[in-house]
C-alpha cells in the first residue's frame, strides 16, 4: 500500500506558473510533474555518490633497492633528509 503525505512548498509565481503551463502541456498535474522532478534529481544525486578512484598506477620494478626492506622510519628520514 502506498501512503500520501500532504506537504506544503514555496514556489515563486514564475516557477509555479511555468510548471502548471508545462504539466498541462503535457496533459498532466502539477503533482506528477513535481514527483517525476523529484525523483530525477534524487536519481542523479545517487549516481554521484558512488565514487569509484580512477586507477593511477604507473608501470615500474616498485621500490628501489635501498627502499625494498626499508621500514616507514628509513622512508621518512630520507625524505626529510637536508641536502645542503
Amino acid at each position: 500500500m502506498v501512503s500520501n503525505m500532504k506537504t506544503t512548498v514555496d514556489l515563486s509565481d514564475v516557477l509555479l506558473r511555468e510548471a502548471q503551463e508545462t504539466a498541462q502541456r503535457k496533459n498532466t498535474t502539477l503533482k506528477a510533474l513535481i514527483e517525476s522532478g523529484l525523483r530525477k534529481v534524487l536519481a542523479e544525486q545517487s549516481e554521484r555518490s558512488q565514487f569509484t578512484l580512477q586507477d593511477a598506477s604507473v608501470d615500474g620494478r616498485g621500490l628501489q633497492d635501498e627502499f625494498r626492506n626499508a621500514g616507514w622510519e628509513k622512508v621518512r628520514d630520507t625524505i626529510y633528509e637536508r641536502t645542503t
